[in-house]
Formats: structure tokens, C-alpha cells, sequence
């Protein structure tokens, strides 16, 4: 997602009146004020989905806290929203077929075949994708294909 897309979702929320959403997007924005402003660099698209990652985690890590402590149902709720919402302006991870034919060229160009070099196989994988791609069932898929 670009910044400025990021910006107009923030806009969007207001105009609605949907507190959820705009405390969350603002959390994500604000993230990103503080590379922009720490590092004084341009925000990337990759920054901005970085970012977004990242609050997804520390909101899903709140979550289950939340769920432990026994918190109400209400804030549980509000938290599951918040990632809901925010995993969807993720862009889409590649999976299924697609993610099986990156696997095999990957395999092919590097020569893996022992798992031992699972992790430089994935590190190609997410320089390739930007890390746009299901892990685990990259993970699995790896660990059926090198001996």
C-alpha cells in the first residue's frame, strides 16, 4: 500500500465516524512518522507494508493476551477488527500454484537439495516477493522437496 493510500484510508475512517478502524490506522501512521522523521527518508511502499506487518503482530500479540487475561468480549472483538482490517490492506501473499512454480525456478536457479540451505531458499523467496508469500506453506513445501 502506498503512503498516500494510507493517508486517504485515515481520511475515509473520520469522514465514517469508524473509531476502530482510524485508532488502528493511525497507530500504523504514526510508525511511519517516526521512520520518516528518525531517518529522514522518503516512505516506500514497502515501508508502509512493513509497518503495517509489524502492527498487525503487536496487535495479534494483544490479542491473545487479552484473550488470557480474560478480558471483555468487547475489546477482544475490537482487537480481532483492527487485524482484520489491516491484513486487508496488506497486498495479497502468493500461495497455492503460483507459489509452487516460484519454489521450483527458485530451486532450480540455486541448485538447493538438502534442507540445509532452506533458509537461503527462502531468503530468495522473500527478495522476490517482498515477502508477500505464506511461509509456512513455503516452509512445508521446501521441507517435501530437499532431502
Amino acid at each position: 500500500m502506498q503512503y498516500d493510500e494510507l493517508k486517504e484510508h485515515i481520511k475515509q475512517a473520520m469522514k465514517a465516524h469508524d473509531k476502530v478502524r482510524l485508532s488502528i490506522l493511525r497507530q500504523v501512521h504514526g510508525e511511519i512518522k517516526n521512520i520518516e522523521v528518525n531517518e529522514r527518508r522518503d516512505i516506500t511502499e514497502r515501508d508502509v507494508d512493513d509497518m503495517t506487518k509489524r502492527v498487525i503482530k503487536q496487535t495479534k500479540e494483544t490479542l491473545e493476551g487479552s484473550i488470557k487475561a480474560g478480558n471483555n468480549q468487547e475489546r477482544t472483538d475490537t482487537l480481532t477488527a483492527q487485524v482484520k482490517m489491516l491484513e486487508e490492506l496488506l497486498p495479497q501473499q502468493l500461495a497455492g500454484e503460483q507459489l509452487s512454480a516460484l519454489i521450483d525456478a527458485v530451486l532450480s536457479e540455486t541448485g538447493a537439495t538438502t534442507k540445509k540451505e532452506m533458509g537461503r531458499v527462502m531468503g530468495e523467496l522473500t527478495k522476490r516477493t517482498g515477502g508477500n508469500f505464506d511461509k509456512a506453506a513455503a516452509a512445508k513445501e521446501l521441507q517435501g522437496k530437499l532431502a
